[in-house]
């Protein structure tokens, strides 16, 4: 847009340098042409025709003097295309001085005095333009890379911490199992030896609600040393580790998306399913690549493991598959095995109790 405004402040000037001409005709098919020219300079910028075009009209002003006073935009075009150059043929016109006024020529060197003052201004302008444009970008794509990396850094916080509070929740239900839960099973046996060798009547209703109350209390710390045990499960590091000790010949490509409010049983299903499809696919497969996706629906859970190993029939008697049928009917789940000759193929899917649905 600042081209074109500045095209039309010179064009007024050239055409105070045409109106000084005699003659009507002329000036005003010079002009015609000149304007063409500059147009289709504008159109055609940095090409080879933009560069005839300039060239072939200054050369104009060698038989016909009046496009002379056309000179400054061919000037301002030519500073454009960095090719000035292109206008010196213009400069003959020397020597057809008597046939354009003094005047004319003042007004055109004038004209080609503030084309090259004009470009100088919007060069600089543009220039400045794109530097602020460059920097902006710049400035945008360090904010999106430090966006980027603040995320993965709590990303990562969550993780560690997610990590910390899993060893503490295993480390709780071990100190419980091994202190506790063995301080009930010991007052346990006492209130029953006890019990056993008690002779007097007053004592057997006291002695057998201590026992009941010792049996409660058991029962409920299994239940809680159970429920620490499940939520300490890492259920993606189980897989990566897995898939990290599996034959080298194998490339593992993992695609995981499980939350972490999967129920502890769930989770010691599917590590258990892909344990043992690994281990099938050391021993069975001759393929080099394994697939994993676990993947968590709205209703079901999904478990997919795949090998690129031909084969084209499996053993219905084989103890591995039958260990993964039973996990999986385990949890309410399904799970098929898909051989064939471009791999063998688990795919298990498990639902959702509805407590988890909501």
């Amino acid at each position: 847009m600042n081209r074109l405004l500045d095209k039309t402040a010179l064009l007024l000037l050239c055409l105070t340098a045409f109106a000084a001409s005699g003659s009507f005709a002329a000036p005003v098919i010079a002009l015609l042409v000149a304007v063409t020219c500059s147009g289709l300079v504008q159109i055609f910028s940095g090409s080879l025709i933009s560069a005839a075009v300039i060239f072939l009209c200054s050369a104009m002003c060698l038989p016909f003097p009046i496009v002379f006073c056309a000179v400054p935009l061919l000037v301002y075009d030519a500073l454009w295309e960095k090719k000035w150059w292109l206008v010196l043929p213009a400069a003959g016109v020397v020597f057809s001085a008597e046939r354009l006024s003094v005047t004319q020529y003042t007004i055109t060197c004038a004209g080609i005095v503030a084309a090259c003052i004009i470009f100088s201004r919007v060069s600089r302008l543009e220039q400045t333009v794109r530097s602020l444009t460059e920097l902006r970008d710049q400035v945008t794509e360090k904010n999106m890379q430090l966006a980027q990396q603040n995320r993965r850094l709590a990303e990562a916080q969550d993780s560690e911490i997610h990590l910390a509070a899993l060893k503490e929740r295993s480390r709780i239900a071990r100190e419980i199992h091994d202190n506790v839960g063995h301080m009930l099973t010991r007052s346990l046996l006492q209130a029953g030896a006890l019990m056993i060798v008690n002779k007097d009547e007053r004592l057997k209703k006291p002695l057998a609600e201590l026992k009941e109350t010792l049996d409660s209390a058991m029962t409920s710390i299994r239940a809680s040393v159970h429920d620490l045990h499940d939520d300490s499960i890492d259920l993606k590091k189980i897989v990566e580790d897995a898939a990290a000790d599996l034959d080298e010949r194998f490339d593992v490509k993992l695609d995981y998306d499980l939350s972490r409010d999967a129920p502890g049983k769930i989770r010691l299903c599917i590590a258990g399913v892909v344990k043992e499809a690994l281990s099938n696919a050391v021993k069975h497969s001759s393929g080099d690549t394994v697939r994993i996706l676990i993947r968590e629906h709205p209703v079901f859970y999904q478990v997919q493991i795949e090998d690129n190993g031909a084969c084209s029939e499996i053993k219905e008697s084989g103890i591995g598959l039958k260990n993964m049928e039973e996990r999986a009917a385990a949890v309410g789940g399904r799970i098929s095995f898909t051989p064939s000759d471009r791999g063998f193929r688990i795919f298990m899917s498990i639902p959702k109790e509805k407590s988890e649905q909501q």
